[in-house]
């Protein structure tokens, strides 16, 4: 059974800096593709960033490009996001995925964690 752990998320003030992080387990092959999306209460979940495994090809959400960063370590099968000049309009649930097919920023991807609040405050 594959399981998708997120992990990182807490409370800062506008303009600090939160890592997430993913780990799957339960997976036969390395991940080929791994995302962060996010949901805020009332919204939908979007695309907040997505990479490659086998490139590092990264993809970012016009909103946090320049202020997060999102990386993978193969051996670990784990993947992070640097969340840096953080926003109140940051403020969601955010969730990580993972899956064989690139599925970019489109919510598609086949494995989810339960997700890991953070929150902004002005």
């Amino acid at each position: 059974q594959v399981q998708v752990v997120e992990s990182g998320g807490g409370s800062v003030q506008a303009g600090g800096s939160l890592r997430l992080s993913c780990t799957v387990s339960g997976y036969t092959f390395t991940t080929n593709y791994w995302a962060w999306f996010r949901q805020a209460p009332g919204k939908e979940r979007e695309g907040v960033a997505s990479i490659v495994t086998s490139t590092s090809i990264t993809y970012y959400a016009d909103d946090v490009k320049g202020r997060f960063t999102i990386s993978q370590d193969g051996a670990e099968n784990t993947a992070y996001l640097q969340m840096n000049s953080l926003k109140p309009e940051d403020t969601a649930m955010y969730y990580c995925a993972a899956d064989h097919v690139n599925w970019l920023l489109w919510p598609r991807y086949k494995y989810w964690g339960q997700g890991t609040q953070v929150t902004v405050s002005s």
